[in-house]
């Protein structure tokens, strides 16, 4: 089995040299994250190739061929497809030696005539290479053979039911099976590294994975002002973003805790002008980080005149104390059209179940800050506050999420074998349940999605022992981390 992948249509416009670059990127990211996601060996284990998924690029498509032994996998395969930057479109295809158009008739006709039954089809081909035929005879020749050895209604050249595509690159024919859209953009790390201001909801999710899909290697800055439920919920969402989007390269989750910085706010400082001055504080916050991380960049989720924060008269003061290029790829976007995408990305659920901590409410707050009063309060405001926030801040790796302080302050139980008395409980998002359900034997299997499993664990019986389940093990460490900080001492992780 082979995939043809169509590169995002920006990346064929860049000068030869910058074209190469990205190509070679995009390969190099889906190497490593198919051996990583599917736990394939690597190359060097495997010197005869068994069991080895081969990524070539080329100048205008990339290939990437699936062993035999391989084929079950195909499902994760596309998932990897559908959500890595710098890939229009993908094709599912069957390689044959390019013959003559009657071979190439028969081996369209052998993977299409069952599902040509009482269908409308158009056939469409694609060359590169020389050959002593064009594409309209190619066109002519299976199409009058597949319409006469099957049931299809008929050929319709404008709106068919069914469009067979067909490539042939030099001495070799593909009959594509399916065709799966991308997500476009460019491949991560063709471009710089920027910090992310995530606080969890659908604007920073949202605005996170456009920066991602724009080539941006993004790292995660969280300015916590609700404890350890919001820094897990907020690592949830991080998580995903990475390991979905962006698991190519390895990036960090910074938590800075805010609590002290938004107690001095509240107050020193005259309450119309809080939020201005807070969102000051966690750019400052950002800047400073940024310098130790040689990043340039920031990017929030801010949407003009959506709160009273982020008016052009307000988003202007916030940005002058800002060394950093701050970018907001929602600045003209409404909240509708960002939930529709938070729920096309899979983020809306996380964002949906996450706590309000607002820091600060001001009663009439200023859509037009003015840059000497802002200054003003900001003169009673102690610094020594924002810079003991900044030293106590924790960096954690992405992929050391499950296993930083956060979660060894309590101690888990992982287990590979499954008591006879316990009851798993899979965490999964539904979509991901539903592709890749959880069977055991003899052990029951509740279902709870992650953003139901704190309200729901209260009704739980507490003599039972309830063992966590999620892919990677990420997510069941941290929800199990939580609940035996709530108490909870009837929970584990099964991680087999």
């Amino acid at each position: 089995m082979k995939y043809l992948i169509k590169y995002a249509p920006e990346m064929t416009t860049k000068s030869r040299v910058v074209r190469h670059r990205f190509c070679r990127q995009l390969r190099k990211n889906l190497a490593r994250i198919l051996r990583e996601q599917l736990d394939l060996p690597d190359r060097a284990a495997q010197p005869h190739g068994e069991s080895v998924i081969d990524v070539e690029a080329n100048w205008d498509n990339l290939q990437i061929s699936i062993p035999r032994d391989l084929e079950h996998k195909l499902p994760g395969i596309e998932e990897v497809l559908a959500h890595t930057p710098g890939i229009w479109t993908f094709n599912k295809v069957h390689e044959y030696p390019r013959g003559t158009l009657d071979d190439m008739l028969a081996q369209t006709l052998a993977l299409w005539r069952e599902r040509l039954a009482g269908k409308t089809f158009v056939v469409r081909c694609r060359r590169v290479g020389r050959h002593p035929f064009n594409s309209m005879a190619v066109e002519r020749h299976i199409g009058g053979g597949l319409l006469q050895g099957s049931t299809a209604s008929g050929v319709d050249l404008d709106k068919a039911e069914i469009t067979i595509k067909l490539e042939i690159r030099d001495q070799k024919f593909f009959v594509v099976e399916q065709q799966r859209s991308g997500m476009g953009g460019f491949p991560i790390g063709t471009q710089d590294d920027v910090i992310s201001l995530i606080s969890g909801g659908f604007d920073s999710a949202v605005a996170t994975w456009l920066s991602m899909k724009r080539g941006l290697r993004t790292h995660f800055l969280f300015f916590n002002l609700g404890g350890s439920e919001h820094e897990l919920a907020v690592r949830e969402v991080a998580w995903y973003l990475w390991q979905k989007f962006g698991a190519s390269h390895g990036v960090h989750f910074i938590s800075v805790p805010f609590e002290e910085v938004v107690g001095e706010i509240l107050e020193n400082v005259e309450n119309s002008q809080m939020g201005v001055i807070l969102k000051r504080m966690m750019i400052r916050a950002g800047n400073l980080l940024a310098d130790t991380m040689e990043v340039e960049a920031l990017v929030t989720g801010e949407s003009v005149a959506q709160v009273s924060s982020q008016t052009l008269v307000n988003l202007a003061v916030i940005d002058e104390i800002s060394t950093k290029l701050v970018l907001r790829p929602l600045i003209m976007s409404e909240k509708q059209d960002i939930i529709d995408i938070a729920r096309r990305i899979g983020t809306a659920e996380f964002s949906a179940a996450i706590p309000e901590y607002c820091g600060v409410i001001s009663v009439r707050p200023t859509t037009r800050a003015k840059r000497h009063r802002i200054e003003r309060e900001e003169a009673r405001f102690d610094f020594a506050v924002l810079e003991r926030a900044i030293e106590n801040c924790k960096k954690v790796e992405i992929r050391d999420l499950a296993a930083d302080a956060f979660t060894e302050r309590t101690e888990v139980t992982l287990f590979q074998d499954l008591p006879a008395d316990a009851i798993v409980i899979d965490i999964r998002h539904p979509d991901e349940e539903e592709r890749h359900p959880l069977v055991l034997d003899e052990v029951k299997v509740r279902r709870i999605p992650f953003y139901r499993l704190s309200t729901a664990f209260r009704e739980l019986d507490s003599n039972t022992r309830y063992l966590l389940y999620c892919d990677k093990g990420v997510m069941s460490r941290l929800h199990a981390a939580h609940l035996m900080e709530q108490g909870y001492g009837n929970v584990g992780v099964y991680r087999p």
